[in-house]
């Protein structure tokens, strides 16, 4: 049974991560965590379910689709976000040819400027992945490597690059037998369907389909101190990581009555009040934050000692979502009227972009130091790093060109090598001190003997004092 279009509304794109933000629960204050830890025994589950993707329980369509609309004419001019990262100057040296960007997400439909499309599967329902009801996977495959068109001035960032789609989350759908209630730790909405297993099992399946990069703009977020249910993702992610892939994900979206609804203020592990998955899984994961057109951290975006680079997530422009659509969209519709895209959601796809360039590009670099690569060229902040924006706005092509060390600057720092003590400067020649001192005494000698011969000739001092009074 489908909702009417005025509960339709709720399912919109709204805010992107704020579609894909996560666990239910209470946010609590700001608790002393350390970085996760990752339980190689986790994975187990994962790899099973990677092998045939399905719904681990029969599930209904419950909302109608979401239908994203543009809400002009399309641009003449390259969106902003384009603009900001000079997409024509980096594609001289890479358009992601050779890469294949995986995008986990609520599935990518069919479009004609996505000709390279490849079905990975469906954990929600029982397609093959390229079909997007929620109208938010396509945006973000657009954003990544749409084909440019002669009829706009959109176009992805490595439109040379694959997608390869797998469906592994969807608010419109739900199990048959739900009838309300909350979901258990674990699970990325408490409505829709999709559960931090399955998208173990999708980062899993996209590894073992030949994925050189992967997209996940979702989020689940639970409070520091609490269960995060989530050791099979991480187990997942170091999976890819391990087999040289890069991890892209979003950091994650502020939202008033979500989960992720508590900002983490201040500064490291120790002022941490939400904790969002995969994108905590540092540094098997680059987790993107959300900056505006001006370069200031977006006020959604969620911050952490996790968070890597960041992207423009505001203002989005990206491909039709809508079964046969062939253009683009930049607007949602919501109870509140037609809203722009925004959120971390997207902010995420231009650095896997930015990854399938370098990839393209650099092809012996392993998925640590493509990572270090974006990351050391971003346009940092003032201190060099912060838990809003990371090492800063990605900068294409200085990814692409900078005369970086192919090794992390952290290789070698582990060896105590011992650096070898400074030669130590060679003795002062004696011979000038030598020769002063001879001159000085021969011409003390020299004064002796000349006071000596004019003495007779003084006057005394106090004669010559008198001759005054």
């Amino acid at each position: 049974m489908t909702r009417p279009p005025q509960r339709r509304a709720l399912v919109r794109l709204t805010c992107a991560a704020a579609l894909l933000s996560a666990v239910a629960g209470v946010p609590a204050p700001a608790a002393a965590i350390a970085p996760p830890a990752i339980d190689p025994g986790a994975l187990e589950a994962a790899v099973v379910l990677s092998a045939r993707p399905a719904p681990l329980e029969p599930t209904e369509q419950r909302e109608l689709c979401a239908e994203p609309l543009l809400r002009g004419s399309p641009p003449s001019e390259p969106p902003i976000a384009q603009q900001v990262l000079d997409l024509p100057a980096a594609w001289q040296f890479s358009r992601g040819g050779g890469q294949k960007v995986a995008v986990i997400d609520t599935g990518v439909n069919r479009h004609p400027r996505l000709p390279a499309l490849q079905a990975g599967g469906d954990y929600v329902s029982d397609t093959d992945g390229t079909v997007d009801c929620d109208g938010h996977g396509t945006l973000v495959a657009g954003i990544i490597a749409a084909r440019p068109s002669p009829d706009d001035a959109f176009v992805g960032v490595a439109p040379d690059a694959e997608i390869l789609s797998i469906r592994q989350l969807s608010l419109a759908y739900e199990p048959k037998d739900r009838r309300g209630g909350n979901k258990p730790p674990g699970e990325l909405r408490s409505d829709g369907y999709g559960s931090v297993l399955t998208l173990a099992a999708a980062v899993v399946r996209a590894v073992d389909m030949g994925a050189t990069v992967i997209n996940i703009s979702e989020v689940a977020c639970t409070a520091a101190g609490s269960d995060t249910a989530d050791s099979s993702l991480g187990a997942a992610v170091k999976y890819a990581y391990d087999r040289d892939v890069v991890v892209v994900a979003a950091a994650g979206n502020v939202e008033t009555g979500g989960a992720c609804e508590t900002q983490n203020e201040g500064s490291g592990w120790g002022s941490v009040a939400t904790i969002p998955t995969p994108a905590w899984f540092t540094p098997y994961v680059l987790s993107v934050a959300s900056v505006d057109a001006d370069g200031t951290p977006s006020a959604l975006s969620l911050r952490g000692p996790w968070v890597g680079a960041a992207a423009i997530g505001r203002n989005i422009v990206s491909l039709d979502s809508k079964p046969g659509g062939t253009g683009l969209v930049d607007g949602v519709q919501t109870m509140q009227g037609v809203q722009p895209v925004d959120g971390t959601s997207f902010a995420a796809p231009y650095v896997a972009g930015l990854a399938a360039l370098v990839r393209a590009r650099f092809p012996e670099l392993g998925a640590g130091q493509v990572i270090e690569r974006i990351t050391r060229t971003a346009h940092a902040p003032g201190r060099g790093r912060d838990d809003a924006i990371g090492a800063g706005l990605i900068d294409p092509l200085a990814a692409l060109t900078a005369p970086l060390p192919t090794d992390p600057v952290s290789v070698g720092a582990d060896r105590g090598y011992a650096f070898p003590a400074p030669t130590p400067p060679p003795p002062p020649d004696p011979r000038p001190r030598q020769v002063a001192i001879i001159g000085s005494l021969t011409l003390l000698t020299l004064l002796g003997v000349g006071a000596a011969l004019g003495f007779p000739f003084r006057k005394r001092r106090a004669d010559l004092n008198s001759e005054f009074e």
